[in-house]
Formats: structure tokens, C-alpha cells, sequence
């Protein structure tokens, strides 16, 4: 979790990225707002008489206005971000096994064991965010003993890596190098490393959580998920060049996933007090978003190929290192948390894995996919249910 020398920083940051693909839906927006009006349709009609209305003319101009309103308000929403002073200072725990750019963090704690594993293209410290805002914190001081695995940025080994290399590889021995009996905990894509990881070695474990883990990539959208697989090969010469799927580009295929999201969340910055925790958590959520990671093209290849455009988890099809990852074969206590606000990661696609294991806790807070981990209600929706859960074990 060291920050990297481009890591952001006040006066340098670079969300929300790309940019200039959320700047052009913004003013996408917009001008197709405008068009579809009944005030511009009435002002084109008069376009060649002598005049038009007074009112048709007041609301045209009104509804110019709007839209000038709605993009200001956005490039001052991005603008009051970028100068904002905060930075993320916490310390780091010590380390506790490192393998090439992986490494294993110990935050302390006096009760179970559990081994964080977070998603491939995001940052770890997403579970360590802020002060007030740090899973793994809170749990240390309330009776658990959290690790956080950090799969680190992809050197020239990983970026030759597959799911299979990751699972069967790089994780099993981070488990192993964890004092055990463990709780195996994954968040996001990092649930089915987890999932795959505990049917292959389910000796040293005392149960699995998987927090706003995908299963079923048809659930919601089917065909929204199989135009990803469209993209892969117009990304084929950039992963090539470098061996993997760069930052940008995944964040290209995040925003398809809500394309206006990001455009309303930055006009709503632009109205907060840029002292508060709210603004100061906002820009810290952020950050971490700008802050991403490349994934090795193999990976790329296998999950957007195989888990969105071919369903495979779901279909039983998916397979580490020849073995099949069948969720109904786990002989272990599960914690499910599918957050019921969640965009990337809808409820649809997370149910079907608590109906396949059997016994499995399941629950759905009222929360979004980085609420329920760092959000303002974060401990009550799922910091306190999962720590409950573990007493249980």
C-alpha cells in the first residue's frame, strides 16, 4: 500500500478519469437534452418566420441556461476536487509475507483471523481508507485480527499471469503464510478469487465471506454484459503492448456500466462545504478510484471473455487449474453481502451464490458497492453484521 510516485496527490490528482470521456458525456448530455425539448423543437420551427413567441423564446432560453448551469457546475465540481487538500496519511501496518508485487498485511487484533482479498484492479487500501473509515481498523479494535492482501501493481512476472496463476498460485500461498485457522474474506472480483481458493484448500479455513461478489453476469443485463466481449478486440493492440489492460481502459468500460454517474456525483461536490467529512470523504473515495490498477491481459481476457461474455461461473464452466468452481460443493460457513445500491455488482448477480451454498448468511444492506465498505453508514451496514457473523463461527 506505499504510495507510488504517481499516486494522486493535491494539485496533481487526474480523476475523475478519463476525463475527457466523461467531459464528452456531460455535454453529450446536454445537447441531446436541448434537441429533445419541446422549447427547441417549437424554436426550430420558427427558425425561418418572422419571430416566435415571447414565451417559447423565455423558455428557450431557460432551458440554455439549464444546461450551461448543469456543465459549469460540473467543471466546479472537478475543479474544487483537484485543489482540495486532503491526503491519506494513515500508517501502514507492518507486513507480514510479501511474493514479487504482492504482499500480506497484519493490522493486529486479538480474535479471529481474516485474510482480505480484494479485486485485481483496484487498490487494496479501499478496506483502509481513511481514519474514520478503515474496515480493517475498526475490526482490530473490535475483536478481530484482520489481513489485508495488496496484489500490488503488475511487474513483468504478473503480467503474464492468469486467474489460474493468481489463484492456485500467488494466493494459496498467502493463505498459507497467514497463522491459521483463517476466515477467507473477498471483496468484489476479489470474492471469486476468494471462492475458487477455498474449494481448492478448504482445510486451513473456518469460514468464507464474499462482500459485493458478482456470480451470475447475465442476472441484470445480459446483453450489456456481452457487449464487453465487443471491446476486446479493439483492446487487443494495447494489451499487447504492455501485457495488460491499462487504467484508463478499464475505467472506459466502468463508466459504460452507468455512463452519467460520475457527471452527477461531481455537480453535487461542487454544492458541499469543501472543509466537511463529507466533501473530505468524498475526495478520498475518489482517489482511490483515480488511483487504479492495470490487469494482466491474460486476466482481461479470461473475465471479459469468460465471466461477462460467456456467464461461465454461473454456467459451471469456469475453471482454476482444471478444477471446476462450484460454489454448492463448499463445506464452509458463508457470509454474503450484496449491497442492494450497487451499480457495478447488482443484487441479481450475487443471489444465485447464496441460494448454491448451503447455510449461507445473506443480506442486503441499503448501501452502493464502495458504500457498504467506506461509506458514511458503512459500520452499521456491514463492519458490525460481519463482525457478528464471525462470532458465530
Amino acid at each position: 500500500m506505499t504510495a507510488r510516485p504517481e499516486a494522486p496527490s493535491p494539485l496533481s490528482r487526474r480523476g475523475p478519469r478519463p476525463l475527457l470521456l466523461h467531459l464528452s458525456l456531460a455535454l453529450m448530455r446536454s445537447q441531446s437534452s436541448i434537441a429533445g425539448s419541446p422549447s427547441w423543437s417549437a424554436a426550430w420551427r420558427h427558425l425561418s418566420e418572422a419571430g416566435q413567441s415571447e414565451t417559447e423564446a423565455a423558455d428557450l432560453a431557460g432551458l440554455l441556461a439549464a444546461a450551461a448551469a448543469r456543465d459549469s457546475a460540473l467543471i466546479a465540481g472537478i475543479a474544487a476536487y483537484r485543489r482540495h487538500g486532503y491526503q491519506r496519511r494513515l500508517v501502514e501496518p507492518p507486513m507480514v509475507w510479501a511474493e514479487g508485487e504482492t504482499r500480506v498485511f497484519d493490522f493486529g487484533g486479538g480474535g479471529p483471523a481474516v485474510l482480505f482479498v480484494p479485486s485485481l484492479v483496484n487498490r487494496a487500501y479501499i478496506l483502509d481508507l481513511m481514519e474514520d473509515a478503515s474496515f480493517m481498523r475498526w475490526l482490530a479494535a473490535h475483536g478481530v485480527h484482520p489481513y489485508l492482501l495488496d496484489w500490488g501493481w503488475p511487474g513483468e512476472v504478473e503480467r503474464g499471469f492468469s486467474l489460474t496463476d493468481y489463484i492456485a498460485g500467488r494466493l494459496e500461498r498467502a493463505i498459507a503464510a497467514v497463522p491459521g485457522p483463517i476466515i477467507l474474506a473477498g471483496y468484489c472480483m476479489g470474492g471469486l478469487l476468494a471462492l475458487a481458493a477455498a474449494l481448492r484448500n478448504p482445510a486451513k479455513l473456518t469460514g468464507l465471506a464474499l462482500l459485493a461478489t458478482p456470480w451470475d453476469f447475465h442476472a441484470a443485463d445480459a446483453a450489456n454484459a456481452k457487449k464487453l466481449v465487443e471491446t476486446l478486440p479493439l483492446l487487443e493492440p494495447m494489451m499487447k503492448f504492455s501485457g495488460t489492460m491499462p487504467i484508463d481502459a478499464l475505467q472506459t468500460l466502468f463508466t459504460m456500466i452507468d455512463p452519467f454517474g460520475v457527471g452527477e456525483k461531481y455537480r453535487d461536490f461542487a454544492t458541499q462545504e469543501s472543509g466537511s467529512a463529507r466533501a473530505k470523504k468524498f475526495v478520498a473515495m475518489e482517489d482511490w478510484l483515480a488511483d487504479g490498477v492495470p490487469l494482466a491481459a491474460t486476466v482481461a481476457r479470461e473475465t471479459i471473455g469468460g465471466w461477462y461474455g460467456a456467464n461461465s461461473p454461473a454456467r459451471g464452466a469456469w475453471r482454476v487449474a482444471g478444477l471446476a468452481v462450484r460454489p454448492e460443493e463448499l463445506a464452509l460457513p458463508c457470509f454474503i453481502a450484496a449491497p442492494a445500491r450497487d451499480r457495478l455488482v447488482p443484487p441479481e448477480s450475487a443471489r444465485p451464490l447464496a441460494k448454491a451454498i448451503a447455510g449461507a448468511v445473506y443480506m442486503e444492506p441499503g448501501a452502493g458497492h464502495i458504500g457498504m465498505i467506506a461509506g458514511t453508514h458503512a459500520q452499521s451496514a456491514l463492519w458490525e453484521p460481519f463482525k457478528a457473523w464471525t462470532e458465530g463461527l
